[in-house]
């Protein structure tokens, strides 16, 4: 598994990456310092995980991955500070480490590494055989405390991350399901479903208005009225996947 090492501190990053000799599975592509140095890296090495740690100068982990456009790597939080927690869970962490980080724990984190790679589609929503590529033209089983759905996904206009669930909005309906966005994103087909950005997948029959919008990106309207930001990078993979 891809792996970077985003931490200020040398000494903290030496240590994981001597740890993370013991797991072969994960194969350490590169490291960073900050926040401006992890980005064009994330960009141009797509890594499937990053260790990141959250207080550095300048961008703060969390900023750093609200700046990461399209699909976001798995995320394992190494901090000295129990404090972000919770709102490292917001940002669907696979987990949180303190430093200093022992082998046990790490052990721990990189097995559901591994769970999160075998069974992302195990939970939450089903459409049969976990490998297959859903399409507009498949059905899934949605629950949602007490209440079920049998849904044909062409019937989904819109899917949003919120923590770790994603809602689905079809009819007037809104249901959640306990999924990643990046683990929903590889089940669905890309010639139906677009990633516009960190937070949403959009279905593109549902399309009803395109305008420009700020720093390159542009503003899309979906039947029912949803508008949807499509980031400055995913505009340049939208108008290449539609243009003639």
């Amino acid at each position: 598994m891809k792996t970077l090492i985003i931490d200020d501190e040398r000494l903290a990053r030496n240590e994981l990456r001597r740890l993370l000799e013991n797991f072969p599975k994960i194969q350490i592509i590169g490291e960073a310092a900050n926040a401006d140095e992890a980005l064009p890296m994330i960009e141009e090495l797509e890594p499937e995980l990053l260790f990141l740690d959250i207080q550095m100068p300048g961008k703060n982990g969390f900023e750093l991955l609200q700046s990461i456009e399209g699909k976001t790597p798995e995320v394992i939080f190494t901090t000295a500070y129990d404090e972000y927690a919770i709102k490292a869970f917001e940002f669907n962490a696979l987990d949180y480490l303190l430093k200093p980080v022992e082998l046990a724990r790490l052990s721990e984190a990189i097995h559901r590494v591994e769970e999160e790679q075998h069974v992302p589609e195990a939970s939450g929503m089903s459409g049969g055989i976990s490998s297959k590529i859903l399409g507009e033209n498949d059905q899934v089983f949605v629950k949602d405390g007490e209440k079920c759905w049998f849904v044909k996904l062409g019937k989904v206009r819109l899917f949003e991350s919120m923590g770790n669930y994603v809602r689905l909005y079809f009819d007037d309906q809104k249901p959640l399901v306990l999924k990643s966005l990046n683990a929903l994103e590889d089940r669905l087909n890309p010639a139906t479903f677009f990633r516009a950005n960190r937070k949403h997948i959009i279905n593109l029959q549902w399309i009803e208005k395109i305008e420009p919008w700020f720093s390159g990106g542009l503003l899309v309207t979906l039947r029912g009225g949803d508008k949807i930001e499509i980031s400055r990078r995913q505009a340049i993979r939208f108008k290449d996947l539609l243009s003639l």
